[in-house]
């Protein structure tokens, strides 16, 4: 990883993902607050129809993962690499890390803060494998098989959080059922990620 910093300047583009991610949550806060009904009025449950079009909106973040791949210079997994730490990196700042700093240097302990920190591995993890996906489906000589495999891995990342609403809401699960079904989940697109990336990388000569 320091060898791929140093080789392509890749300390700097993971600020520059930053920013793009940043730039991309400000449009979907817009979007939501011009577009989307609110569901004030809704009451228990699960909003089936008002989740799906929350959760469409962040397809918006592929739009902003490709953007970053396309300003990185390199080889495919420097790539890769700076895209998914970059953006999972800023996404930790801006939502778990001020909690993390000033909740967990408290004197009481509580679990909340371990499970946060899971949950940020789990985000890097998740990152790294839904820019991979974006990669793939960007290249023009991806495998014709795999191509609805890397689809239907993107959209089952961008709707995940619908199945852990409904296992939150409807099953009772508890938030560290929740921490282990989305590791399994994470862990389970990884795993065919890494599979399609390496036959790809195979193909192209990377390694």
């Amino acid at each position: 990883l320091l060898l791929i910093w140093s080789e392509y300047g890749a300390f700097w583009k993971c600020f520059q993902a930053s920013g793009i991610y940043i730039f991309i949550q400000i449009i979907k806060m817009l979007i939501l607050a011009t577009f989307v009904p609110t569901t004030d009025n809704f009451s228990g449950g699960v909003d089936v129809f008002g989740d799906l079009i929350k959760l469409s909106i962040d397809l918006i973040d592929y739009v902003g993962k490709y953007l970053v791949l396309s300003s990185i210079p390199g080889k495919g997994h420097a790539k890769i690499l700076t895209a998914g730490v970059g953006w999972a990196g800023a996404e930790v700042i801006l939502t778990r890390f001020l909690d993390l700093w000033v909740g967990a240097r408290g004197a009481e302990f509580d679990w909340k803060y371990i499970q946060n920190s899971l949950d940020s591995n789990i985000c890097l993890m998740h990152h790294i494998a839904t820019v991979t996906l974006v990669w793939l489906w960007s290249r023009h000589d991806l495998n014709r098989s795999a191509f609805p495999i890397v689809v239907m891995l993107l959209s089952a990342c961008a709707y995940k959080q619908f199945l852990f609403d409904f296992l939150y809401n409807y099953l009772n699960f508890t938030r560290w059922n929740l921490i282990l079904v989305n590791a399994v989940f994470t862990s389970v697109v990884g795993i065919v990620t890494l599979n399609i990336y390496s036959n790809m990388a195979k193909v192209i000569g990377l390694f």
